[in-house]
């Protein structure tokens, strides 16, 4: 197992958009090749809404009579890059003191569950703007909503 470990540490070194990623709290050295494999270009999406609807984190939308009602995230698109970022969060909440306040606001109203996947969905946001502007995690601008 040792040089497999080996093998995935020289192809993180090898690319700089794997080392962006690792800036951010909760994605290692696993996590950012596959979220890097799975996003591709980030150019190929115009904003941080459409990355998180390719990766299904998006809550589905009914509507009816001029009311909108909200539901369950849609999990259509990348199963692969829900599954992983909803990892990174459930470890990120436990290493950032902002990213753990944003947990505990939500799970305080809806549960864990629910506030483990919204927390992966500012993650991914969070993830757009550091491939786009080429800046670390602990570059992004106070109070800059991602």
């Amino acid at each position: 197992m040792g040089e497999v470990d080996e093998r995935i540490k020289v192809e993180v070194s090898q690319h700089e958009d794997t080392a962006l990623l690792m800036s951010i709290p909760g994605i290692g050295y696993y996590s950012a090749l596959l979220i890097a494999s799975e996003i591709g270009d980030i150019s190929r999406f115009p904003d941080a809404r459409h990355l998180c609807s390719y990766a299904g984190l998006v809550p589905s939308t009914l509507s009816s009579g001029g009311k909108v009602f909200h539901g369950r995230i849609t999990k259509q698109g990348s199963k692969w890059l829900r599954w992983i970022m909803v990892q990174c969060a459930l470890v990120a909440y436990r290493c950032d003191p902002a990213l753990r306040d944003y947990y505990n606001r939500i799970a305080g109203k809806n549960g864990k569950q629910c506030a483990a996947v919204a927390l992966a969905r500012k993650m991914l946001r969070i993830v757009y703007w550091v491939l786009t502007h080429r800046k670390e995690y602990g570059s992004i601008p106070a109070r800059k909503t991602v």
